[in-house]
Formats: C-alpha cells, structure tokens, sequence
C-alpha cells in the first residue's frame, strides 16, 4: 500500500520523566501497531512540557530519554515520521493563529486545565491554552485519526471545533481528525487505583531498575480479603495483570480470584516477573541506543526535516486563506 493510500495518524507524548505502564500501553504500544498499515506521524511534545516549568537541563535530558525509549520500544524510523516538536517551530506560528479563532468560552470548559490546577500547578497561559497548541500539533500535518486517551478526548474535539470554525470562515483548509480510544487501554491505573500519572506519583516505570520496579509492583493497594474469599477483580492489581495477558490467561486468573487460596503477594510477584520479562527487550535496545546520541540524533534530524515538508504545505494554506500571505 502506498503512503498516498495510507491513513496519517499523529500522537505525541510529553518528555516529563520516565516512561511508565500507562505511557506504555495508554498510547504508546498502539502508535508503534499502527505504522504497519498506516502513515504514522509521532513526535515528542517538549513544548506542552514547557508548562509546568521543567528545569532546562532537566527538559533536555527527557527529551532525549523519551526518543531512545520511542525507538527502543519498536518505533522504526523508515515506515513513520518521527522528530521532536520544537525542531518544527511552523506549529508555534499555527499555534498563534488558531489561538486568534478560538473563543474564550472553549478554552474555559477545557477540563484538564481547571483538574491540573487542582492538583498544585501555576496556572499559566501555556497550560491554559494548551488545546491550542494540541490543536496545531494535530492541524498542521493533515492528520486524519489521533489515537488518545479518555483524558483527552476533550482536546481533540475542541481541535475539530477550532478546524471546522476555521473552514467554515476561510474555506476548506484543514483536514478534519477523528479519534481512537483504545476500549481496553482508555485508562491505566496506578499502584493507588487512580489514573496512572507522574502527577500522582503511582506510576510503574518501564525501565526503572529490578529492585526499585519490584518495589512499586508490591506496593500495588489490595483489600483486606481472607486468603479463602473470593477476591475483588475490579482492582489495580488485577488491571494491571491483565495487561500482560491474552484472553484466555486473563480468564484463569479470573478464575483464580473467584477461588480461594489465593494470595496478593503471589500475584505481584508474577505481576513483577511478567513486567521483567516483556520488557527485558526493549531494556536492552534501549541501553545500546543511550549510548550512539549521533544516531539517535540522526534519526530525529531526518524526522524533522519530513515533518517540515508537510507541515510547510499546511501553514502555506492557512497564511493564503488567512490573508498572512499578501502577495
């Protein structure tokens, strides 16, 4: 199937740290399915992690991490687009005219704003106008499906909102997205049972050491059920498992929890071995990648400059119908 045939996909995640579970299977093991059949766009959003204000140092050696663990975990440079968000700046000046067609109104039922400044972040323009920017990211290389999360699904419809409002005022300019939400991955616990995130420190890192990993996987919370009752599958430790296993094994375990005899300690074990084991790969890809920065580098200058040329086509568009080009 040619690239001309093919569907553009587009999904980005931000360099905040290490990589977890929820990372992992959230979104990132269903990008690199899709560039087999697909024209995958994916890149590392360092812009949008300028809104919790990162130390610079910190920002830069993230960026980078989250490229080697992209690219360690399966991404192939030959069948996607892959680069890092700031070596395509055309999304800055998108970002500013989008922003000049978005109503106040939208932005202030964004959700994710009002719950993050919730938890404890300054509330500042970027994080405010964050959609904006998601919106450019999206816009700006006529991607035509965003696989997201549930959190996020909110940013892709304002995106198609800001879009179809764009076109209707300048003519047909944008590509208008759909999205995918993965049924079985929308959400992936933490060791708390809430949503898996840096931000409520309960996240399981892919790549943390044996000890440190075995030690987040035991404290996974359970309930306090006798070893002889039957126990609670709507939990994060069974999620969790279940992520691992095929429909079959995930029935077992069922059955296992329906039974007695069974003992959470037995089961994080396991979980921590599973864990270990599918990702002992990726560690190893990963390590060899860390230390050839000049490949690496390589690949993301590559990416930049086919990111560059679609993204170039777009801008083009929007500054005719937007009256930016005159002349």
């Amino acid at each position: 199937m040619s690239i001309q045939n093919k569907m553009r996909v587009l999904s980005g995640i931000q360099p905040s740290g290490s990589l977890h579970l929820g990372n992992y299977f959230g979104m990132m093991s269903r990008m690199i399915q899709y560039q087999s059949e697909n024209d995958l766009f994916c890149f590392i959003a360092n812009y949008h992690a300028l809104t919790t204000n990162p130390d610079g140092d910190i920002l830069s050696s993230n960026t980078y991490n989250a490229a080697c663990d992209f690219l360690a975990l399966g991404l192939d440079p030959e069948k996607s687009t892959f680069w890092i968000q700031s070596d395509v700046p055309q999304v800055t000046e998108l970002t500013w005219i989008l922003s000049s067609h978005a109503s106040v109104g939208l932005m202030d039922r964004a959700t994710s704003y009002k719950n993050k400044i919730s938890q404890g972040l300054s509330p500042n323009m970027g994080l405010y106008s964050y959609p904006i920017l998601m919106a450019a990211d999206i816009l700006l290389f006529d991607s035509q499906l965003v696989p997201v999360g549930k959190d996020q699904k909110q940013h892709l419809e304002m995106a198609r909102d800001i879009a179809i409002k764009y076109n209707n005022n300048f003519g047909d300019t944008f590509v208008i997205p759909d999205s995918d939400i993965g049924l079985e991955t929308q959400l992936v616990p933490g060791i708390d049972g809430q949503k898996m995130s840096k931000s409520y420190n309960n996240t399981i890192p892919l790549f943390d050491s044996e000890i440190h990993l075995r030690k987040r996987v035991m404290k996974i919370v359970t309930d306090n059920a006798h070893i002889d009752e039957p126990k609670d599958k709507n939990t994060p430790l069974f999620e969790l498992y279940s992520l691992f296993l095929d429909k079959e094994e995930k029935r077992i375990l069922a059955d296992r929890y329906n039974g007695s005899g069974l003992r959470y300690g037995d089961i994080k074990q396991e979980l921590f071995e599973k864990i270990m084991d599918y990702f002992a790969p990726y560690r190893k890809n990963r390590e060899r990648l860390l230390s050839d920065s000049d490949y690496v580098f390589d690949i993301l200058k590559h990416g930049a400059r086919k990111a560059a040329v679609i993204a170039n086509e777009v801008l083009e568009r929007v500054r005719t119908a937007s009256g930016i080009r005159y002349k």
